[in-house]
């Protein structure tokens, strides 16, 4: 439907070749667009309605005095099903460290929580297929579930700033909603309306940078600066990605662009983590919260996780794809 709708715009209508570079990068740009925003508006408000009861406050009490595999298990389940980006990672830190969460577990849900959730995992389906989009899922989980071990070993709470610590946000920030079915419809456009609206621009860079690579770039350029899937070749791609800002959504369209032109899984894979879980403004917000230590702690379990997960699925691709 959308390869069609992109055809009939960019090709009959406007007279464009499939054949030049701008036909191409348009007809790249016209499909992704509109296949991902349809995507969004349909899951953000189908997921509304099921998220109705599901606010941060809420999130605070499911977890408050867990601990052990069952609570991080749980803490990266919840990462994955709810729509917390960076944003959020203040109230919900402070929160998670008020309700007596262990911070290994805190940590574990601010990893998987910016990179899986519902939305990207159907719009990723929808750009490049299940296959792609359940390895995607299992490396981003076990990286968020084995952070929360790593990092919970360093004793990191002596490196959360003191004014956290004094936070009593209490049982009256808990937040009460209406169940009706007009609440819930009126909550889930809202909540279409409020992420739409925050990524909308995202969506357009990250289609508009895929378009030009998938227009314009040659595939033997591109095959020559990702390399052959080396080790070295994993680090530059995660570092490509930290002076990037996304979140999975917006990243999607460049990554299809990548794969499209040869770049191996591996690689691609990395880069997409890095740009999400591991970007300047996503550790300048969390600075905010905790000490330098724990932030160059976090950040380099995050990069040295993307590395080893690029390397593994570089050495595995022919057997996965």
């Amino acid at each position: 439907m959308f390869d069609a709708f992109a055809t009939l715009l960019v090709f009959d209508l406007a007279g464009l070749s499939a054949e030049t570079p701008l036909g191409a990068a348009l007809h790249f740009f016209v499909m992704d667009v509109a296949k991902i925003l349809v995507l969004l508006t349909t899951v953000i408000y189908l997921m509304g309605w099921l998220r109705a009861l599901l606010t941060p406050e809420r999130v605070r009490a499911m977890m408050r005095g867990r601990s052990g595999p069952g609570a991080r298990l749980m803490a990266v389940g919840l990462g994955a099903a709810t729509p917390f980006c960076s944003c959020s990672s203040i109230p919900l830190f402070i929160g998670f460290v008020e309700a007596g969460i262990p911070l290994g577990v805190t940590l574990s849900f601010l990893i998987a929580s910016p990179m899986v959730n519902q939305v990207a995992v159907v719009v990723l389906a929808g750009v490049i297929g299940w296959q792609m989009t359940l390895i995607y899922v299992a490396t981003g989980l076990t990286v968020a579930f084995v952070g929360g071990y790593v990092l919970q070993a360093f004793k990191p709470e002596r490196w959360v700033e003191d004014y956290v610590w004094k936070i009593h946000m209490g049982e009256a920030a808990q937040e009460e909603r209406d169940t009706g079915l007009r609440a819930r419809h009126d909550y889930a456009w809202n909540e279409v309306r409020q992420i739409v609206g925050r990524i909308w621009k995202y969506v357009l860079i990250g289609v508009g940078i895929g378009a030009v690579i998938h227009g314009y770039v040659p595939a033997d350029f591109v095959a020559k600066i990702a390399g052959d899937g080396s080790v070295l070749s994993v680090i530059v791609a995660v570092l490509a990605g930290v002076p990037m800002y996304s979140d999975a959504v917006g990243v999607i369209p460049v990554a299809e662009a990548l794969l499209g032109k040869g770049v191996p899984l591996g690689t691609v894979l990395a880069f997409m983590m890095a740009v999400i879980a591991l970007s300047l403004p996503e550790m300048l917000i969390l600075r905010k919260v905790v000490k330098w230590p724990l932030l160059g702690l976090f950040a380099a379990y995050l990069a040295t996780a993307f590395v080893l997960v690029g390397v593994l699925f570089n050495a595995l691709r022919s057997v996965i794809l």
